[in-house]
């Protein structure tokens, strides 16, 4: 079964008398608990595909389907709810609150939304992700690697429909980029997440069930198989 389609997805831009076409006609899917890479050169439409997938932009044309919800038919308010109930978002800035300790930056989103925190489940993530006994530690305390864990485990609290990564280890050295890659795969499958991935790093793309190229916002083969 599809978490995420979309259809003839476009993203148009304007930029004086010219017109860039950032994603140019996607379709594009990805099953429940899959790990897709999408990757791609520096403008080539990953990051903007990544966002229309996450409601953080609308398209110029073309459809946007999660876990059978049309984003296209929301309001900016049902869009905001959706992402924080369906969506764990990791960025490679890692994103944390630095006055809040590990374990509140974990539960922020879910507090946010007025939903009960499974604490016993937040433990079993700490421990997953090496984390326990940095709970009570504050951001600026710990190595890229550590908090790319907590931004993993935020991402993974809420238990959301799909996750999707950002160059999540565009930050981090080689072997803390590959700890990752390893906790997000044993993350999905150990918790049935579904995840999307952007990188430019074919390495780390490797790491992934499927590889999915990006070129002129365009689909193309050669990348790995295109759904």
């Amino acid at each position: 079964m599809n978490i995420v389609e979309t259809k003839n997805l476009k993203k148009y831009y304007t930029l004086g008398e010219n017109t860039v076409k950032a994603l140019d006609g996607v379709d594009f899917t990805v099953s429940e608990q899959e790990f897709v890479a999408i990757i791609g050169k520096s403008g080539s439409g990953k990051s903007t595909l990544l966002h229309m997938l996450g409601g953080l932009d609308t398209p110029t044309e073309g459809e946007v389907i999660v876990d059978g919800r049309r984003l296209g038919g929301m309001n900016r308010e049902q869009l905001a709810i959706f992402r924080r109930r369906k969506v764990g978002f990791i960025f490679q800035n890692y994103n944390l609150v630095q006055d809040m300790n590990v374990y509140e930056n974990i539960v922020l989103p879910i507090e946010l939304d007025g939903m009960h925190v499974d604490d016993g489940f937040v433990a079993e993530l700490l421990d997953v992700l090496k984390l326990t006994e940095k709970r009570q530690m504050l951001p600026g305390t710990l190595s890229g690697g550590q908090q790319q864990r907590v931004a993993i485990a935020r991402a993974i609290a809420s238990k959301p429909a799909i996750i999707l990564a950002d160059e999540p280890t565009g930050n981090l050295d080689t072997q803390s980029s590959h700890d990752v890659m390893g906790l997000l795969k044993m993350a999905a499958k150990q918790y049935q997440q579904t995840i999307v991935l952007i990188t430019h790093d074919h390495d780390i793309a490797q790491l992934a069930d499927r590889i999915v190229r990006i070129e002129d916002g365009r689909l193309v083969k050669g990348g790995g198989r295109i759904a």
